[in-house]
């Protein structure tokens, strides 16, 4: 969902800087300029604190992963551990 918000902020951005671009020969009054460049840097603001809520989502994660893989190693010892033992133990 943050990526979904993330990519459209950013093609958000990148449409005002277009507009402010073609609109650039256009004359424009400081105010409305200044304006323009105030949603800019709110939408900048915003983006950036997405990206952080992105990077802290994905640390979370990715140290659930983590502790997913040493459990998962543990139980598939014990479990090869068990196989042997059954093995063993079947009267021949």
């Amino acid at each position: 969902e943050l990526e979904n918000q993330l990519t459209t902020k950013s093609r958000t951005l990148d449409e005002l800087k277009q507009s402010l671009a073609s609109n650039g020969g256009a004359e424009q009054t400081p105010e409305a300029l200044s304006h323009r460049i105030a949603e800019l840097c709110e939408m900048v603001d915003s983006i950036v604190s997405q990206v952080a809520q992105l990077k802290t989502s994905m640390q979370s994660i990715l140290e659930q992963w983590r502790v997913y893989d040493e459990i998962y190693a543990e139980v598939s010892l014990m479990t090869t551990r068990y196989l042997y033992c059954i093995n063993q133990c079947k009267p021949s």
